[in-house]
């Protein structure tokens, strides 16, 4: 899965405009995200990349580049 895929795919799930996201952001300063879409996203990081991650672990990504990392 390319970049672009991957952000695409974080954008659909945490209902962020298409081409909004980038790595280097903060996810603290990304509108869309929050603890309702963060659930999605570990639904989505087990469904589409079989990788199970805890609150806890959720809680220390900072950056969209941490949730890429996860994406693979």
């Amino acid at each position: 899965m390319t970049l672009e895929e991957k952000l695409a795919l974080l954008e659909e799930t945490i209902e962020a405009e298409e081409g909004t996201l980038k790595p280097e952001m903060v996810l603290d300063d990304v509108e869309e995200y929050n603890s309702l879409t963060s659930l999605g996203v570990v639904i989505m990081l087990e469904d589409d990349f079989g990788k199970k991650v805890s609150g806890a672990d959720m809680r220390k990504l900072k950056t969209v580049q941490d949730l890429l990392d996860l994406m693979q």
